[in-house]
């Protein structure tokens, strides 16, 4: 779910110097894997110098190489991640449940989260697809182009789901993409009241993906419980009856353990 900003940090326990070291990592995307101390500042928003110097130090660290001019990152980076996967309760609880679901739907199955406005892939089971997006462990990816993405948000609080729907720019995937604000507000809506969301050819075309919240004993939405599946010649309906029941029945029981 979205960060709670709400009660801000005492500026005595602010480490700002840790806030930059991480905006330098995350400056690098698909889009730019490779950055020079300018470019990776410009996007940080600090100078060239400062950020010559984190990249510097990340670099001693074993998180980002260089060849004197250009910085990319490391697969040390990748610990960060691990890290969570390893540490972080949920991950471990869902795996039998995800593996009862490929089981029962012989589908790929995954949990994700909502980081902001995208989806986080935390858990799955299943064989791998001829997937471009190649949803793996971290992938991340537009919350409203995945079902459990669409599905978090509608689902979530509705000032966060106004406030990021006025200032989201909605990017086209597929030519089904829905890139009309008002067209996805009554998508949402409609999930909203169904409590489930089905998301077809939203990311990649001739897939679609169904999706239930993970609710924890506290009646908190923690999470979504999904599986991503190729349309091939299988209904929208026929598709929602094989493999709703199942993801219904299994958040149910994860129900008391999360």
């Amino acid at each position: 779910m979205p960060p709670d900003i709400s009660s801000p940090l005492d500026k005595r326990d602010w480490i700002a110097g840790l806030e930059k070291g991480l905006s330098i990592i995350e400056s690098f995307d698909d889009a730019n894997p490779r950055l020079t101390a300018s470019q990776a500042g410009q996007r940080c928003g600090m100078t060239r110098t400062a950020a010559r110097r984190y990249l510097l130090t990340l670099a001693h660290l074993g998180y980002v190489d260089t060849d004197g001019k250009l910085f990319w990152l490391t697969p040390r980076v990748l610990r960060l991640g691990q890290s969570y996967l390893e540490s972080a309760r949920l991950p471990r609880i869902v795996q039998p449940f995800l593996q009862r679901i490929t089981a029962g739907t012989q589908e790929i199955a995954y949990v994700s989260v909502l980081d902001g406005d995208e989806t986080v892939y935390i858990a799955r089971n299943g064989s791998n697809r001829s997937m471009n997006t190649g949803f793996v462990l971290g992938a991340r990816v537009p919350a409203q182009v995945t079902a459990a993405g669409i599905l978090l948000l509608s689902l979530g609080d509705a000032a966060y789901f106004d406030h990021w729907l006025e200032h989201v720019q909605l990017k086209a995937f597929t030519s089904y993409t829905i890139t009309s604000k008002d067209r996805l507000r009554v998508e949402c809506a409609r999930i909203r009241a169904q409590g489930w969301s089905m998301s077809e050819q939203q990311l990649e075309l001739n897939y679609r993906g169904v999706a239930v919240p993970l609710i924890d004993r506290h009646g908190n939405l923690i999470g979504g419980l999904n599986v991503s599946m190729p349309m091939n010649h299988e209904s929208s309906d026929d598709a929602v009856a094989r493999v709703l029941p199942v993801l219904q029945e299994t958040a149910r029981a994860m129900r008391n353990l999360i």
